[in-house]
């Protein structure tokens, strides 16, 4: 038989030993983001989201790849001049010469990013295990030499042979670097195995830890927030998820999630997060799904009779939060599914005070006329319904 006792207990405390000031997010919407196939932001477009990650609460933002040149490096340059509270991060390959053109840019933090995979460094690479560390110790003793704080990245650390990601990580560490980003490259972790290597580095390293985890099975989030349960302190998320093929981990889901399941509150302007969406979904001509986590607008949508009936009572009996926490409305729908208890309250939005048996019957048309268009129905097509009603019972005014 289940301990329900420890069930609550093993709920409550989850997170107990993460320190929530440590917590820190690296967004990516800039870089990782504009990476998404067939993604382009304008100059900008760029800049407003570097303004509104800083507003929502960041801790830093990797503004792009300074090594590009042209628009890239000029806006990268742009935004670490605009004295944001946020620290703005270039990301670069281990080459010098990257580095170089991320200090020119006036950014205080690089990205030196490698592969660390066996199958990246053999067949991308074309290069041995070797090649890789010397390449990022004196990538990283450069940036150093600049005064920039460094994240090395582990590309596809995923996938990386372990004890070679601990000779990487004490390289990177003894060289200088701040930091070490773990990245799940292509998503194939799952949140337990997350749990367990990520603990392993921590311990075998020493070092800060950053999560970077991608979405091909749907684990991106889980696998970030299991990151910080084994003792990461940082999290490199994007707006909406965007990102390489299924996307990287949503700064909305983890944000929140982080509060409402680890009880650690990042201090983040939540109420911003669907404005700030919205804003990234126009930009990369990407429509927010009705159905997205957190800022989707059916996270607050009502339909079915009993959903509703619960909500009209006691808004947490279907909702961990309000929507007003994260830039939303409530909305309980009137449609096939519906029950009276939403008739009733409907039409008193409509200033009616409906008995349950004329509810009823309202209800029962309303579920007929659901059905034959498909969908639920706007609030004219209620009132037509209503009017049709009070004809039937000679009630017209």
């Amino acid at each position: 038989m289940t301990d329900k006792k420890l069930d609550s207990f093993d709920l409550q405390h989850s997170y107990a030993d993460v320190d929530p000031s440590k917590i820190k997010i690296d967004d990516t919407t800039l870089r990782d983001g504009e990476q998404t196939a067939g993604v382009v932001f304008s100059n900008h477009e760029k800049i407003r989201i570097a303004q509104l990650l800083d507003q929502v609460g960041v801790a830093q933002i990797e503004a792009g790849i300074p090594a590009m040149g042209g628009d890239e490096k000029a806006v990268i340059k742009e935004i670490a001049s605009l004295g944001l509270r946020a620290s703005v991060l270039g990301w670069n390959r281990a080459v010098i010469s990257d580095i170089q053109h991320s200090v020119d840019c006036g950014v205080d933090a690089v990205a030196i990013s490698v592969a660390t995979s066996d199958i990246h460094i053999e067949h991308k690479l074309k290069k041995d295990r070797r090649w890789v560390i010397d390449s990022v110790v004196k990538s990283i003793k450069f940036a150093k030499e600049h005064g920039l704080y460094v994240s090395v990245n582990a590309e596809d650390g995923s996938r990386a042979d372990f004890d070679y990601m601990v000779e990487f990580g004490l390289a990177a560490k003894e060289a200088g670097a701040d930091r070490l980003r773990f990245c799940d490259t292509i998503g194939v972790l799952d949140p337990f195995q997350t749990f367990s290597v990520i603990r392993g580095l921590k311990k075998a390293i020493g070092i800060e830890i950053e999560m970077h985890t991608h979405n091909d099975f749907g684990m991106a989030t889980a696998n970030a927030l299991a990151g910080i349960k084994a003792g990461a302190t940082w999290v490199n998320t994007t707006v909406n998820g965007l990102g390489e093929r299924a996307g990287n981990a949503a700064l909305e889901e983890v944000v929140m999630a982080m509060k409402y399941l680890g009880h650690i509150e990042l201090g983040f302007k939540t109420e911003m997060f669907r404005e700030l969406s919205e804003y990234v979904a126009r930009a990369s001509a990407r429509t927010i799904p009705i159905w997205k986590a957190i800022v989707g607008t059916n996270v607050f949508a009502h339909e079915s009779g009993i959903h509703a009936d619960g909500v009209i009572k006691n808004p947490k009996t279907y909702e961990v939060f309000s929507p007003e926490e994260v830039g939303l409305e409530r909305q309980l729908v009137i449609g096939k599914h519906s029950g009276s208890a939403s008739i009733m309250n409907k039409f008193k939005e409509f200033g009616v005070d409906l008995d349950p048996a004329a509810a009823q019957e309202i209800l029962t048309e309303v579920r007929r006329v659901a059905v034959e268009l498909k969908r639920s129905l706007f609030d004219k097509e209620i009132v037509y319904i209503y009017q049709d009603y009070l004809r039937k019972h000679g009630k017209e005014s």
